[in-house]
């Protein structure tokens, strides 16, 4: 399962922001620093409207979207690499996480004590990410040891290695996420596999009040931040109140739809928080449904039709025959399964095939 850490300073919302997401009350959102120690979890499900299109031609009893897996880590302080305060356990978190979404304060709320002092999202996102470059920095020192006797002897791969860690490390050594360094592919691949902190993809969530929400995209801080993060971090920057996020997730669909409406507001942030993520990782949807259940899967970009089919049973893998694909709005527009047969809109897909977003899927198998 994919899996999400909500990162930031202490009081800028990551719990509550958590709470909201997961509709639990699990997080502690109190305004002193530390609340959170160890690291709350919670299952959400990608918000997804085709599934809601398809499900009268599927005709299926139950419907199951895709979803993620949301830690709230505890708030990281000047020194984390060090150890200070719950550095090594905010470390380690971090670590286990596919993705990153780092929580920056847009707010002043004389109420709620800025650890720092003054409210200043781009100083926030930098003490995070100079503890994230410098605790990568170590790691990278220590693996460089490791490899340099092979170096030595004459081992390829451990050249290959040793040379892209010295590249990166000079690109952390200039106050650069190793998310920014240019690599090629082949490079990129192998970064991944060195697991750096500063080197997860993340999403700014830049949390503000909810009288702010309206006007935020006009707001000179956020305009300032999405800038910032966009050439410094290769980030994108999604604006969110956790106070209204908070509120909504004690409401009823229909209930939360009318509060947005009042509010002028067309879409939860938290809708687009969750695709940003589930974007970032360069991840597809397709669609399975028979008269039992209509689901949501999830493939990464470039999955071939055997390994989609590998995400529903092993055996569908290796047995796997053919796929019969069409687009989830072709079907959609053709009202049923039999009328996209009969205008030829079913495609028989082999070994080769690129699964694409939106796809619907027959998978035909041999066990």
């Amino acid at each position: 399962m994919l899996t999400a850490g909500i990162i930031g300073l202490p009081n800028v919302g990551k719990s509550t922001l958590f709470n909201a997401v997961t509709k639990t009350r699990k997080a502690e959102a109190e305004n002193y620093p530390f609340c959170t120690i160890d690291p709350n979890i919670g299952v959400v499900k990608v918000p997804e409207p085709r599934l809601q299109a398809l499900l009268p031609i599927a005709g299926s009893k139950e419907v199951y979207p895709t979803t993620i897996e949301f830690f709230d880590i505890a708030g990281l302080v000047r020194g984390a690499h060090k150890g200070e305060g719950l550095g090594n356990k905010f470390l380690s978190h971090i670590r286990n996480v596919d993705a990153l979404i780092h929580v920056l304060r847009c707010f002043h709320d004389d109420n709620i004590p800025h650890i720092v002092g003054a409210v200043d999202p781009i100083r926030d996102i930098e003490t995070i990410t100079t503890e994230l470059i410098l605790s990568d920095l170590e790691d990278l020192h220590k693996k460089k040891e490791k490899l340099v006797k092979e170096v030595k002897h004459g081992n390829k791969q451990a050249k290959i290695e040793y040379e892209l860690m010295e590249k990166i490390e000079k690109h952390l050594d200039s106050g650069m996420p190793a998310l920014t360094c240019d690599l090629h592919h082949d490079e990129k691949e192998l970064s991944n596999t060195f697991g750096l902190l500063s080197n997860k993809p993340t999403v700014i969530a830049a949390n503000v009040m909810d009288t702010d929400l309206l006007e935020a995209e006009s707001n000179p801080l956020i305009q300032k931040l999405r800038e910032y993060t966009r050439t410094h971090h290769s980030c994108d920057t999604i604006v969110i109140s956790a106070q209204i996020e908070s509120e909504l997730a004690d409401l009823s669909p229909d209930e939360a739809e009318e509060y947005l409406a009042e509010l002028g507001v067309a879409e939860s942030g938290l809708s687009r928080l969750i695709h940003s993520v589930y974007n970032l990782l360069e991840l597809r949807t397709f669609f399975t449904f028979n008269e039992k259940e209509l689901r949501a899967w999830t493939a990464p970009a470039g999955c071939t039709a055997p390994k989609a089919a590998g995400k529903i049973h092993t055996d569908f893998q290796h047995g796997f025959i053919k796929a019969e694909t069409i687009s989830w709005d072709d079907l959609v527009s053709a009202g049923s399964v039999h009328a996209a047969k009969e205008k030829g809109l079913y495609r028989q897909e082999g070994k080769d095939y690129i699964v694409r977003d939106g796809d619907v899927i027959l998978f035909k198998f041999n066990l």
